[in-house]
């Protein structure tokens, strides 16, 4: 039994599983003053359905806080767990790696386990631009790689599933990368993934955090969750024209998040997590 595919196991988790789960939801109670002492900037809660019925369509950063934040504030919002989808790599875990994952939620993001979930009306939560999204070679900060990726939209459409576009700023500014796409370390990057891990996009820049060293640099993280984007297929338009509007329409909503985020950040003198600057960070609109 696959406890990150297989739809039983997904729906009835087994034991071992259920009590991780349990100590994972302790830890994020215990760890909540932590995280507010970061004070990270989260904005559009109020734009969360209440029911949990709706699909979050976010960006990934080169430190993935994004990964841990959405669900936090999701938790702390409406009471709901978020359904993380994975990727297929990660669901070939096996052990104590695989439960930790299916304790957090996580699920392959394949077609039918999606498809139960959205029968049971659960917040689900994934990356379009995959894997392949994390690594930023200089200049990519903060871009889309979803590569005409759609199979999101398609379910959506399908279930006629609300999309909520959650964007993160701050993680891909923790380490700054050195190398360029298209240059040699790219090709020479693309080669070692190839032998070690299989996919050819998973090349990983030179970077550096503090200084030359890989300390990473203090960021507050700013979050916005965006307005509900409603995947009701009009009657007189095809399903693949619809699918590939409302993919049109997630991407152009979660680059306008991303865009304003920035802004916010410009002006924050809070940035840089300077605990002088702790009393004067930039608050989101009441």
């Amino acid at each position: 039994m696959h406890v990150l595919r297989d739809i039983d196991a997904i729906v009835n988790q087994p034991p071992r599983v259920q009590a991780l789960r349990r100590v994972m939801a302790a830890v994020a109670d215990a760890v909540t003053p932590a995280v507010e002492a970061y004070r990270p900037y989260v904005d559009g809660l109020d734009n969360l359905p209440p029911d949990g019925r709706f699909l979050l369509v976010g960006n990934h950063t080169q430190v993935s806080a994004e990964a841990l934040l959405i669900p936090f504030h999701v938790r702390r919002a409406i009471g709901k767990r978020v359904r993380p989808l994975t990727d297929r790599q990660f669901g070939r875990m096996r052990g104590p790696a695989r439960d930790l994952l299916a304790a957090a939620g996580a699920l392959v993001g394949a077609p039918e386990p999606v498809r139960e979930l959205m029968r049971r009306n659960e917040p689900i939560l994934v990356f379009p631009g995959g894997g392949r999204e994390i690594p930023k070679f200089k200049g990519e900060e903060y871009t889309l790689r979803w590569q005409g990726r759609a199979g999101f939209a398609r379910l959506a459409v399908e279930s006629r599933y609300p999309i909520v576009p959650v964007g993160l700023v701050g993680g891909d500014d923790v380490y700054r990368s050195l190398s360029s796409r298209g240059g040699t370390w790219e090709r020479i990057s693309t080669a070692v993934s190839r032998r070690l891990s299989g996919p050819p996009d998973m090349a990983i820049p030179l970077q550096h955090g503090i200084g030359p060293t890989l300390i990473p640099r203090p960021q507050r993280m700013y979050l916005r969750f965006g307005a509900p984007i409603d995947t009701t297929k009009p009657a007189r338009i095809s399903v693949d024209n619809w699918v590939a509007t409302v993919r049109e329409k997630s991407q152009q909503s979660l680059e306008e998040i991303l865009e304003d985020l920035l802004a916010v950040r410009a002006d924050d003198p809070f940035r840089h997590l300077n605990p002088l600057a702790w009393r004067d960070a930039t608050a989101p609109p009441a």
